[in-house]
């Protein structure tokens, strides 16, 4: 009874978190770029769109945001400073079903700005502002869009590329598709953007596939550090892995169908800097298909025996061929 009830728990609790994208409020676009001077105001807009059927009042907020570990999602804090405190719009507005609105919103930016990249996101909910608890952002049932603001002026530039190799260092594969990572820190003022490619080469060293090295535009935020990962294999991961990591047979036509055996090797060319040179790093592993080896080395042994009783018994007929015309 105590598993059951954990589980209903479970159930509901997700039930709950994936129901909130149904609060059914679109927001377009996702993310808005803007460059400003110190001691001026910038105008924007957006679009909120209500695809429920009933009428909804829905009230703003503002959060700051910073990059949440490695893997460059953002991380929301409330805070009276900031590009949070500079963004002005309406407090709140009702949308009727199916009604699509243009929202106008303005960044008043301080005199006293530090030039370089401040980050925030302008949310909307049904709840109140006033409603919630101080401290932290309330995040569940709200919907955002962020605001990537470049303060102009000098800004100080520090990045660093830190390793390049396959994940969790492998360095023996059976098959495609193979996941490759590098992560890039940022010490600068302003987010980085990286840009560059993988080549992959074979034994012969023919270029065998080219790959994107920052294929969702991804950026790194000022004191942070990301990982990028870049496949080399079939996009649509998850039906490959499921196949390919399934059992010996299936195992075996995956890879005859994705055919890939030898030493290769992965070089990284990325640019992490503005008129910058390329930084390039390599690392080299191999791709064995034992499964498909150990079948056609299994096949071989089976031709190759039943070859040899044959070839016996041949020689043997011709023999007593021979024998009996003599």
């Amino acid at each position: 009874m105590k598993y059951f009830f954990t589980g209903i728990f479970i159930i509901s609790f997700f039930a709950v978190v994936f129901a909130m994208p149904v609060f059914a409020l679109t927001i377009s676009p996702a993310k808005l770029e803007i460059t400003g001077d110190p001691g001026t105001t910038i105008n924007s807009e957006f679009e909120l769109f209500n695809e429920q059927l009933d009428s909804k009042i829905l009230y703003s907020s503002f959060s700051n945001f910073d990059s949440d570990g490695e893997t460059g999602a953002p991380h929301f804090t409330a805070s009276d400073t900031g590009l949070a405190s500079w963004i002005k719009t309406d407090s709140s507005i009702s949308l009727a079903s199916n009604e699509k609105r243009t929202i106008n919103f303005s960044v008043t930016i301080p005199k006293d700005a530090e030039p370089g990249g401040h980050f925030a996101a302008i949310f909307w909910g049904t709840q109140s502002p006033e409603s919630q608890d101080g401290g932290q952002v309330s995040i569940g049932g709200k919907l955002g869009i962020l605001v990537l603001l470049r303060v102009s002026g000098y800004v100080k530039e520090g990045s660093d590329l830190l390793g390049f190799g396959a994940k969790n260092n492998q360095k023996i594969f059976s098959t495609l598709p193979i996941s490759l990572e590098y992560r890039i820190n940022n010490s600068g003022g302003d987010r980085i953007i990286p840009t560059g490619q993988v080549i992959i080469r074979n034994l012969k060293l023919w270029n065998t596939a080219t790959l994107l090295a920052n294929k969702k535009i991804g950026s790194v935020l000022p004191g942070s550090v990301r990982k990028f990962e870049v496949v080399w294999g079939n996009n649509q991961l998850e039906n490959d892995k499921k196949v390919s990591n399934s059992g010996f047979l299936t195992s075996a036509m995956y890879q005859l169908f994705n055919f890939h055996l030898g030493w290769y090797s992965a070089e990284l060319s990325v640019v992490i800097a503005q008129d910058n040179e390329p930084i390039k790093k390599s690392f080299s592993f191999f791709v064995i298909p034992w499964q498909l080896l150990s079948i056609i080395l299994l096949l071989f042994i089976l031709f190759g025996g039943l070859g040899t009783v044959g070839l016996k018994r041949y020689n043997r007929w011709i023999i007593k061929k021979a024998t009996q015309k003599t």
